[in-house]
């Protein structure tokens, strides 16, 4: 069983909902990801999502982009990324690492020589934005021969018939994105995301995140009350860049962005418990 399935099972039979933050590797400065994400699991997070710093992330709104730019800026690649991980282990061998990003790099790399260097540093999963389920066979089955999760992206138009091809090909969890549009946006429908949850579930029996439009606390609670997983991504990042002229600060202060969600959701859960108990 894969840490991200151990993950998921464990929090099932704890009644919990699984709280997944989202950073840009690098940003603003490469000696704050490790100890950032230290940070976060002591907050509350379950897994880690470690986005992998392109130069046109099209799926990303102004927030996202303007982290990889930073990150960028000191020339943050795949390779040092892989090493950000590597480095997370020699303290955390237990919170599952999901790399988010496109599939330029890997493909630069290798689909062969990337799976065996994620599975060596530690890496867990890999979302790759912009490959669709129909046409990753060949890094679906690099992953897979190194017990890697590929994870895929399912929106608010996928059918069934998708659902069911993202869930066959994919392991881990499925990450459903709440809107259409990019990241960042702050139009979350949750009753829609709820409706389409149950869609979704008649397809699939994988753990399904919900992303896009978590922007605080009370977002996070409403989500995680039907939900396997709330990932938090442009929150979180716009807490980074308001510090990122203090990177000594952002280790300290950032991580209250996740404390706070991780209180109120299982606050929720609580709630959902006692309910279905009585």
């Amino acid at each position: 069983m894969s840490r991200i399935a151990g993950r998921f099972r464990d929090l099932r039979s704890q009644g919990r909902t699984a709280l997944i933050p989202y950073i840009t590797a690098g940003d603003p400065q490469p000696t704050v990801t490790v100890p950032l994400m230290h940070a976060l699991v002591e907050a509350g997070a379950d897994l880690l999502e470690l986005g992998v710093p392109f130069s046109d992330p099209m799926a990303d709104g102004p927030t996202i982009q303007a982290a990889c730019e930073r990150a960028l800026v000191h020339h943050v690649g795949l390779h040092n990324v892989l090493d950000m991980v590597r480095s997370f282990r020699d303290r955390d061998n237990d919170t599952p690492v999901v790399l988010m990003g496109y599939l330029n790099p890997i493909e630069v790399m290798g689909y062969d020589k990337f799976a065996a260097a994620a599975r060596e540093a530690g890496v867990d999963g890999v979302l790759t934005v912009d490959l669709p389920p129909e046409e990753g066979h060949d890094l679906v089955a690099a992953l897979k021969s190194r017990q890697l999760d590929p994870i895929f992206l399912a929106a608010p138009t996928s059918s069934d018939q998708r659902i069911q091809q993202m869930s066959a090909s994919g392991s881990g969890f499925l990450y459903y994105v709440s809107f259409k549009g990019v990241t960042g946006a702050n139009r979350l429908d949750v009753q829609a995301v709820k409706d389409k949850l149950v869609q979704i579930r008649a397809s699939t029996e994988l753990p399904v995140g919900v992303g896009f439009g978590i922007r605080d606390a009370e977002t996070a609670a409403q989500v995680a009350a039907f939900s396997d997983a709330v990932v938090v991504g442009s929150a979180l990042v716009n807490r980074v860049a308001a510090l990122a002229d203090k990177p000594d600060a952002i280790v300290a202060q950032a991580p209250q962005v996740i404390a706070e969600m991780r209180a109120a959701m299982d606050a929720m859960d609580a709630k959902g418990s006692v309910a279905a108990a009585n």
